[in-house]
């Protein structure tokens, strides 16, 4: 089990020990795929861990952007949280159901509004639930809170800074889509993008980091993974992915290790992949 961490990742038994804490904030951070066929708020409204608030993440996004859910102003960031009675001072923990899949995107937005009093669940609502531990269909009682956001832009990356590391090589790109995305062999689940990759990045699926009940995997299996892709941990990293939700898994990961030289492209694949322009690889 990797040690439990409130800046990074907490267990099941963490949570359940500081469920009462007046300082703790949870969030039902749930997103999925189009064609995963489940509607998160409704199933946030059937059951959800206690005291839970649910936050959706196509609507915590910059709205006047094209791009699916970039990262929002910090005045709209703070304007939510504050609604939701998450404010300074309080520790949030987000889980997803799935077990890991949209929490890390949650948890890097906060990182990237300067708030690092954060963890992802470790194995989300799905272990939660498999312990048999509470859930309720109550809404939270929430209270106006004051918060403070400052945007850190060392942990975001644009696509004319991708851009110019695929063609430098530094730093160094990972891509957490699947193998059969990467390669290009599979169509993209958003129409009109083309398939393949950034040229000279390297693949990582995020599951890849993950355990079969969805918890994430030991440091030295952490390493191991990113060695495997061809990764040097010595070297920057920007991770990517299809459209910046799952490259959080990686940047949490890499958060895990001790490695704080990463950033996230938020615009990933669905930028990269709708302009004629830059050039795309296909294969390994």
């Amino acid at each position: 089990m990797l040690p439990e961490d409130p800046t990074t990742l907490v267990s099941t038994d963490w949570l359940s020990q500081h469920l009462n804490d007046p300082d703790l904030r949870i969030i039902d951070g749930s997103w999925y795929l189009p064609d995963a066929g489940r509607d998160p708020r409704v199933e946030y409204e059937a059951a959800h861990i206690p005291g839970a608030r649910f936050v959706d993440l196509d609507e915590l996004s910059d709205n006047r952007s094209d791009l699916p859910h970039m990262a929002p102003p910090p005045e709209k960031f703070m304007s939510r949280m504050r609604a939701l009675g998450i404010g300074d001072g309080h520790q949030v923990v987000i889980y997803d159901g799935a077990g890991m899949f949209s929490a890390a995107r949650f948890w890097w937005l906060f990182r990237l509004m300067g708030k690092t009093d954060v963890a992802v669940l470790d194995g989300g609502l799905p272990k939660w639930r498999a312990e048999d531990r509470p859930v309720e269909d109550l809404p939270p009682v929430v209270r106006d809170r004051h918060m403070t956001a400052v945007r850190q832009n060392h942990l975001v990356r644009d696509v004319t800074q991708v851009a110019a590391a695929a063609k430098l090589g530094e730093p160094q790109i990972v891509d957490a889509r699947s193998p059969a995305r990467f390669r290009g062999d599979e169509p993209e689940p958003r129409p009109g993008m083309r398939a393949g990759h950034i040229p000279g990045s390297a693949n990582l699926h995020y599951a890849v980091l993950l355990n079969g009940d969805g918890t994430m995997k030991s440091p030295d299996d952490l390493r191991a993974a990113f060695k495997t892709a061809g990764i040097d941990l010595e070297r920057p990293v920007v991770t990517t992915c299809g459209s910046g939700v799952t490259a959080a898994i990686l940047s949490l990961a890499l958060e895990r290790l001790g490695h704080r030289d990463h950033a996230l492209y938020d615009g990933s694949w669905s930028e990269w992949g709708m302009y004629s322009d830059l050039e795309v690889a296909t294969g390994d």
